[in-house]
């Protein structure tokens, strides 16, 4: 079992995608998404400049290709809407299979402006760079309450990237001592969700 951190650069609802039931992290973090396991678990903090707080965490319960999670049922309500909730706004399953291991990419917070109608090709390289889909139904989203680290998990402040080599004593602090503290689901809304009839907030949410 690996435990992840990271920096959720704009937490807009999108990445990670906390609705309908499932945190999802199917865009942005290629390195992560790419080398998680089931069982694993993943933790976003906030910039530093808002001091490095728990933006979520979730565990792995469940991996699928980009292609699988577009055709799930279960994750339909992710494929994003704009005219709708905030829910529906920053839908994360945004790539359509279009045959012979391509995709088309949604309007969506990747897409390019305006009214974020145009594939983003950068975007759209690191994306599927991660190939996989992390899902978790056993997850905690604080978005714009974000709660303060514990002294005993101080360890997982990262700067850029991710850190995933913790001594078991934070990891056995983590699982058995914080994660139970909290109800499972989501507890407030994104930082900087979708404003009023903005299609989309701008911004990605960063690289590895």
């Amino acid at each position: 079992m690996t435990l992840y951190s990271y920096i959720v650069k704009h937490d807009t609802g999108f990445a990670p995608n906390p609705y309908f039931g499932y945190c999802t992290l199917a865009c942005c973090k290629p390195v992560i998404r790419s080398r998680a396991k089931e069982g694993d678990w993943i933790v976003g903090l906030t910039p530093a400049a808002r001091g490095n707080r728990i933006v979520y965490f979730m565990r792995v319960d469940k991996i699928l290709g980009i292609d699988g999670y577009w055709r799930d049922a279960r994750f339909g309500k992710k494929k994003p809407r704009f005219g709708a909730g905030v829910e529906f706004k920053t839908g994360d399953n945004i790539y359509k299979p279009s045959g012979g291991g391509r995709f088309s990419q949604l309007p969506s917070p990747h897409s390019s402006p305006p009214l974020r109608k145009r594939e983003q090709r950068e975007a759209m390289k690191r994306d599927l760079r991660g190939e996989r889909v992390l899902i978790s139904e056993t997850f905690v989203y604080f978005g714009s309450e974000a709660v303060e680290l514990p002294d005993e998990l101080k360890d997982l402040k990262v700067k850029r990237g991710h850190k995933c080599r913790f001594l078991p004593a934070l990891v056995e602090e983590f699982i058995h001592c914080f994660v139970p503290k909290w109800e499972t689901g989501v507890h407030a809304m994104p930082h900087r969700p979708p404003r009023n009839d903005e299609p989309w907030h701008g911004g990605s949410c960063g690289g590895a």
